[in-house]
């Protein structure tokens, strides 16, 4: 995984990526997240790690806007988790459930990628399932109307058969 990126806070409240050499937003940094970066924000006068609060600050902020992932239920019920013993046990699941739909959602993407890489494999290879299961449709078809093998044993005599010829 990448370098976690260091940004100081001043107490002018700006913002300094000192990995690129600049001042950020925490729209940078929301986009910085995106992208798979990890961030950690320091304190510049008192060495404090307040990641969390910057993190708070940019999911708050985008809250405010479009359609909020954090219904007003769901931060009832979590707000309502403070506390209770069973704290622990809903952080550790909201990150397990977080993962599995991130991981999802990678698997999601290199299948769109592969179908845009090869538009017609996706086809190509349902039409290949199609034909397995045609094949084993018409194998078990045709063996119900197979008769079934004689019974090995001694065979019965036929009877003979006359020649064509009548006598009179």
């Amino acid at each position: 995984m990448a370098e976690t990126r260091l940004i100081r806070k001043y107490a002018n409240r700006r913002l300094y990526d000192a990995t690129s050499s600049r001042h950020v937003t925490l729209d940078d940094i929301r986009k910085m997240i995106g992208a798979g970066e990890q961030v950690k924000v320091i304190d510049d006068k008192s060495g404090e790690d307040i990641t969390r609060s910057i993190l708070l600050q940019i999911i708050s902020n985008q809250e405010q806007f479009g359609t909020p992932v954090l219904s007003a239920q769901l931060l009832e019920a979590v707000i309502r988790f403070y506390g209770n013993p069973i704290q622990e046990m809903l952080t550790k699941y909201l990150e397990q459930s977080i993962g599995s739909l991130l991981r999802q959602q990678q698997v999601m993407r290199a299948e769109m990628a592969k179908a845009l890489e090869s538009p017609m494999a996706p086809m190509a290879d349902m039409a290949r399932q199609n034909m397995e299961l045609l094949a084993k449709m018409q194998a078990s078809m045709f063996s119900a109307f197979t008769p079934a093998s004689p019974p090995s044993g001694p065979a019965e005599p036929q009877p003979k058969r006359r020649s064509g010829k009548r006598r009179v």
